[in-house]
């Protein structure tokens, strides 16, 4: 699997990733690109993002956004967040989305990130198994507001 900074062309990809469970199927649209090419080039054009993607073969498995955020608290901690895991259906259980981790949190420490930290939707229990098999710890309650 090899990772690398998505571009404009893998958009089309990157949303069908983002659609390929129960969740994604209700939030998201391959119908209509526009609000992902919009997305697309303000998180491109934000050096604190990335936004990556794994290949096998030439074809887009996996994607993943990073976001570092420096922050005054806890002496100053830079925070590396994680969000939009995703592995192909056809591709999960063969150790890829682990490999994919494994590099955004070593991304994360080469941006100065001495913390990882993620938010999975509260349904989906083999994510949150799958990241504390990988160490991350459920320390915190999340909530959102929609406006």
């Amino acid at each position: 699997m090899r990772m690398r900074r998505a571009v404009a062309d893998d958009i089309p990809a990157i949303v069908e990733l983002l659609a390929d469970d129960g969740l994604g199927r209700a939030r998201e649209s391959v119908a209509d690109l526009l609000p992902y090419r919009r997305a697309f080039d303000l998180v491109n054009s934000d050096p604190a993002q990335l936004l990556a993607v794994a290949e096998i073969d030439g074809v887009i498995v996996g994607t993943l956004r990073l976001t570092v955020i420096p922050g005054l608290a806890q002496r100053g901690r830079t925070r590396g967040l994680v969000e939009a895991v995703r592995i192909a259906s056809g591709h999960r259980g063969r150790g890829l989305g682990a490999e994919l981790m494994r590099w955004v949190i070593d991304e994360a420490r080469s941006r100065g990130c001495s913390l990882v930290q993620l938010t999975s939707n509260a349904s989906r229990g083999d994510a949150h198994r799958f990241y504390e098999r990988l160490g991350f710890t459920p320390s915190h309650v999340g909530f959102k507001l929609e406006i």
